[in-house]
């Protein structure tokens, strides 16, 4: 990995700042102006006030279990029901509508957040407690890295199989079996699973990792796999929109220097205009580089749903011609625009879950799933997993730990159990499990 050029990281050689048609170049935050910082000083104290930050920071580096689970059991009941931007304007710090508008539009780390506005604030205190939204790194290679390297590994330690074994060498022709397009129970409490493929299988468990409203269009699905209070779960589930466009060019030649200013003559830009973030990312100099011209979320990513990869690269290099007229983007340009609306792909439709207010019971209710002791035997065997199960949707971290979950699941299901000196997630489930609020 390497460091990812954010805004204002230390990896990011520069920043502009364009809001309402004014532009302002920073290498480090104290080169934004003032109102920025106030901006910044309001978000660090409406944490403090509101979400009690300082208390729960200290609690996640002492890794003191029962404090964080006493203050998050607070905070759930109290802002379940609530909005990001209804936290922000509950908060004395934020009472200025300059204040908010600003925030939405440049965010505290990784750009503006206005798209994240109407979810529920206790998805976003999620991402700063754990800072999820700093210190990002990017994978050399891309971030399907992980998944190639999961299929391709030997574990060290292995019992079952044979030491070399990996997930390829079980896979005939070291390549994964085609898409699920059936699932339904069949006597004996099993689960059939029918490929696009033709194949039939019939196993004693499952888990689906997939994302979770294909149960409801692309797979074809019995009703009795899951309770119905979890069907509604799935269906509740919300999903972001968010496009990006990516061109290759010929070299970073926005490291090249303006002769009158000295500056950067572009730079990782953050926007109100169409394009919202833009983002330089290079592998060296003289080397072909590479710029994502625009990052965009929910309307604004809506916004460029219709048209296709050139047309949107048109109204994006007019977008950015207003704040650096004197550079010609398209001269360097050597190759094909790539594009991608995450909404419009039929295996993801949308980018990743963010929960409305009031969804906190629906993803307790579909995190605790691996959890069956509790649920009809004709509603065991299969498991969920991925990172919308999890708390953390749109990041590795959540879908490994419903990974781990549901493989607990399915050991308990087939009578097995943890050694003593290592339990898992379902053997501590009482001391660590969610809390959960009533549902009358």
């Amino acid at each position: 990995t390497r460091p990812f050029p954010n805004p204002l990281a230390e990896a990011t050689p520069s920043t502009v700042v364009d809001l309402k048609g004014e532009s302002h170049y920073a290498e480090t935050v104290d080169d934004l102006p003032q109102v920025y910082r106030d901006v910044a000083e309001a978000w660090n104290r409406c944490l403090e006030e509101g979400a009690d930050f300082s208390d729960m920071n200290r609690a996640l580096r002492e890794r003191d279990v029962p404090r964080i689970r006493e203050i998050w059991a607070r905070l759930v009941e109290k802002l379940d029901n609530q909005t990001f931007y209804g936290f922000l304007c509950d908060s004395e710090a934020f009472k200025s509508f300059r204040h908010r508008e600003i925030f939405g539009q440049v965010g505290f780390g990784t750009g503006g957040w206005d798209t994240d506005f109407p979810n529920s604030i206790l998805e976003i205190l999620r991402v700063v407690y754990t800072e999820a939204d700093d210190h990002h790194r990017g994978i050399v290679g891309g971030s399907q890295q992980l998944p190639l390297r999961l299929w391709e590994r030997t574990p060290e330690k292995i019992v079952h199989w044979a030491y070399g074994t990996s997930l390829a060498s079980l896979h005939e022709g070291g390549e994964p079996r085609p898409a699920v397009t059936r699932l339904h129970r069949t006597a004996g409490n099993r689960i059939t699973v029918t490929d696009a493929r033709g194949d039939i299988r019939t196993y004693r468990a499952a888990i689906f990792t997939a994302q979770s409203w294909m149960l409801l269009s692309k797979i074809a699905c019995d009703d009795s796999l899951f309770p119905i209070d979890h069907w509604t779960a799935i269906e509740r589930t919300h999903y972001m929109e968010s496009s990006k466009l990516f061109v290759p060019v010929d070299r970073p030649f926005w490291l090249d220097k303006d002769e009158d200013t000295g500056r950067d003559v572009m730079s990782m830009t953050l926007t109100d205009r169409m394009t919202r973030g833009t983002y330089l990312l290079d592998d060296g100099p003289d080397r072909p580089a590479v710029i994502c011209l625009s990052y965009t979320w929910c309307d604004d990513s809506l916004k460029w749903l219709p048209l296709s990869a050139n047309e949107r690269m048109e109204v994006m290099l007019k977008s950015l011609g207003e704040i650096y007229p004197k550079v010609d983007i398209r001269k360097h340009i050597i190759g094909t625009p790539v594009t991608v609306s995450w909404e419009n792909e039929p295996y993801f439709m949308g980018a990743f879950k963010a929960n409305l207010p009031g969804h906190y019971r629906y993803q307790r209710r579909l995190f605790t799933h691996f959890m069956q002791d509790a649920l009809p035997e004709d509603k065991r065997g299969i498991f969920l997993a991925g990172d919308d199960i999890s708390w953390t949707a749109g990041w590795a971290e959540g879908a490994i730990q419903t990974a781990l979950n549901a493989v607990w699941g399915v050991m308990h299901h087939f009578g097995g159990e943890t050694d003593a000196t290592n339990p898992g997630p379902g053997d501590l489930f009482a001391e660590i499990a969610p809390v959960e609020l009533p549902e009358d």
